[in-house]
């Protein structure tokens, strides 16, 4: 267990250090080993949507967990960083979840607040960090608020960024080192939620044609920013325009690389 210490302590210092950790989302070994040896990567953050896709899956905890473990796994048994699994929403009971997948070398993860009750929601955030300290480590948990995400449409934006400062305050009170509030990715909602919750306490995600260069998420105070499913998407994309080609009487692209 020393190792798995010394590898969230490490991803705990990544969270907090002034520069940005970005995250390239992994969903399998190979896509792992690609991300940990390219230039930069510091950690490894998983991405349960590309998991269950992988596996035929719709996302949202219809993936067996044991499954889902497997996988993660195998990926952190095949790289050197730290990684930090997408746990949803706890698969019904958040801390034997987190027991499961620091078992699996997991030290850290996120987790859904699915925008249930607020008490109910920082129950499981303190769960899951009370079965890190019972492994003996400081799980990094990314605690996910929803308040933006399950909006209904039309929606007033001022309250949904005013509840997803109050959940994610009672979650970093709770102990959460980070809070994260996918669907913020315009610049003066990301700078709402950072005045809210403190320089250095916000996660994000960087949306395709949408976001924010991660540089300018740095001079607004975010913490942490990830890619979730998208990466997936991108090498699938590039995966079908490949094929489209060659299917349509044409080649390869030239400058394809040999990284498996």
């Amino acid at each position: 267990m020393t190792d798995l210490a010394s590898r969230a302590a490490s991803l705990l210092a990544l969270h907090r250090a002034p520069e940005v950790l970005v995250l390239a989302n992994v969903w399998d070994v190979v896509s792992a080993k690609v991300v940990a040896a390219t230039p930069g990567a510091q950690a490894l953050a998983t991405a349960s949507h590309s998991i269950a896709s992988t596996f035929g899956y719709e996302d949202g905890e219809n993936i067996p967990l044991e499954l889902h473990l497997d996988m993660v796994r195998r990926i952190c048994a095949a790289v050197d960083l730290p990684v930090t699994m997408d746990l949803e929403a706890g698969y019904g009971d958040a801390g034997a979840t987190v027991a499961k997948a620091i078992e699996a070398g997991v030290v850290g993860g996120n987790l859904e607040d699915q925008m249930k009750p607020l008490e109910e929601s920082v129950a499981a955030v303190e769960a899951a960090l009370a079965a890190g300290r019972s492994a003996g480590i400081d799980f990094v948990l990314n605690a996910r608020t929803d308040a933006l995400l399950r909006a209904p449409e039309g929606a007033d934006r001022a309250e949904l960024l005013a509840e997803a400062v109050r959940r994610g305050k009672a979650y970093l009170q709770a102990g959460a080192p980070v809070v994260f509030v996918p669907g913020a990715v315009a610049g003066e909602e990301i700078a709402t939620l950072v005045e809210g919750l403190g320089r250095g306490n916000l996660s994000v995600i960087s949306v395709p044609g949408a976001s924010l260069p991660t540089a300018e998420l740095q001079e607004l105070g975010v913490a942490r920013v990830s890619t979730g499913p998208f990466t997936q998407r991108v090498a699938l994309t590039a995966l079908q325009d490949a094929a489209a080609e060659v299917l349509g009487g044409g080649t390869l692209p030239a400058g394809t690389r040999t990284l498996n």
